[in-house]
């Protein structure tokens, strides 16, 4: 039986408890907010996605990274390094050169082969690596990376494509070399080169996440992509000027977006006129190749959880 005395001795007891478990008023001098947190909508996606730039922009340190990733993978543990970089490009012009400068006599619209099969072969080799790459980039990641953590998918490729600019700028030193030792002055053309680079590159990126996407789905693309890949090469003027083509044929030939992008590049170097015209159509195809693949890209990129 609880009497009056035991009550008296228990009920300061429950208030303390009470008053220790309730949460304060706030004064109304505090004038101190709850710090702000991040909202995240998750909503049905439509036919259509947007590219959404601004992720691109607000995770470009993430680019950065994975490209230097992507860099220090590359050279680990061999012997020559970025040496390789150099090598690649020029035992392909020492191939070339025997076999259709001095063998086939093929024209080179009066530069010295080696160099005009040199200047050829930088932006080619460049542009094959980095398709090469990026297509096996998703399946290539860590399947934790692409499914518990959220940025945007397309940064993957875009960092493999990344990461070969620094191979195009160790051979270029070897094309420069080459000026030198054939006489050849750099005039204000060159100032173009910059621009043809970055085409190049958006060229690259754009290819690279419409294999990359499709590789995720469909893994003959890795086995099919290095077959198609060499064809390119020789429907390109990497080995043969297009002044070889035909000119009723010409405009047919020009519609491959490497065509304009390859002369622009040798052209710079040795100080030609332009094509603009070719330069031109090769800008408006890669545009056109760069905004279908990020929108393709986006469409295929919410089943990679699925499916890695």
């Amino acid at each position: 039986m609880i009497t009056n005395e035991n009550m008296s001795v228990l009920e300061p007891v429950a208030t303390e408890q009470i008053t220790s478990t309730t949460k304060p008023e706030p004064s109304p001098h505090n004038h101190q907010s709850p710090p702000d947190e991040p909202l995240v909508i998750i909503e049905p996606s439509r036919s259509w996605v947007a590219i959404n730039i601004r992720d691109l922009w607000v995770y470009r340190e993430l680019l950065y990274f994975l490209t230097w990733r992507d860099i220090k993978v590359r050279y680990k543990q061999t012997v020559l390094g970025a040496a390789w970089a150099i090598i690649q490009p020029l035992f392909a012009m020492i191939i070339f050169t025997l076999f259709f400068g001095k063998l086939a006599g093929i024209a080179s619209d009066n530069i010295p082969y080696p160099i005009f099969a040199y200047s050829g072969l930088l932006p080619w080799t460049f542009l094959s690596a980095a398709i090469n790459n990026s297509s096996n980039s998703l399946i290539g990641t860590d399947s934790r990376l692409i499914t518990k953590v959220y940025f945007p998918r397309m940064i993957i490729p875009c960092a493999a494509v990344s990461a070969g600019l620094i191979d195009l700028a160790i051979a270029s030193l070897i094309l420069f070399g080459m000026l030198a030792y054939y006489h050849i002055a750099i005039t204000a053309s060159l100032l173009l080169l910059p621009f043809i680079i970055v085409l190049l590159t958006l060229l690259a990126i754009g290819i690279g996440m419409w294999t990359s996407a499709l590789n995720v789905k469909y893994r003959d693309v890795r086995y099919a992509l290095p077959f198609f890949i060499q064809l390119w090469m020789f429907s390109s003027p990497i080995i043969y000027p297009s002044s070889l083509i035909p000119q009723k044929w010409r405009w047919l030939y020009n519609l491959n977006p490497l065509v304009g992008i390859v002369e622009a590049f040798r052209d710079s170097f040795f100080g030609k006129e332009i094509n603009w015209s070719a330069l031109a159509i090769s800008t408006v195809i890669t545009l056109t190749i760069l905004i279908s693949s990020a929108y393709a890209f986006r469409r295929l990129e919410k089943s990679f959880a699925d499916i890695l």
